[in-house]
């Protein structure tokens, strides 16, 4: 993965709090289109362009789709994102109520 990639990735506020949901553990996507109040199409094209560029990883249940991060991330990327994530709860304050109940 490069730099560019990974920022241009992270620029966006929707994909943001994608991660800042998941934090360690795996989430559905009905879980984040509840959470964050956005269409189920809308929460896809965003999973989908961190599933492409390997920030998540998907799995599939039935007819549930899980997302987690990538644990096999390189350890520069995994410290940005450790950063970003310690940091966010800061600024969306509501998104920690709903992680607790996801």
């Amino acid at each position: 993965m490069q730099a560019t990639e990974l920022f241009k990735a992270l620029s966006d506020e929707t994909r943001l709090r994608c991660l800042l949901l998941m934090g360690e553990a795996e989430i559905c996507v009905c879980d984040l289109t509840s959470a964050l109040d956005l269409a189920q199409p809308k929460i896809s094209r965003h999973l989908a362009l961190l599933r492409s560029c390997e920030l998540v990883l998907d799995r599939r249940q039935g007819q549930w789709v899980y997302y987690r991060i990538n644990p096999d991330l390189p350890d520069w990327v995994r410290d940005i994102l450790s950063v970003c994530l310690r940091e966010l709860p800061s600024l969306y304050p509501e998104l920690q109520r709903s992680r607790d109940c996801c």
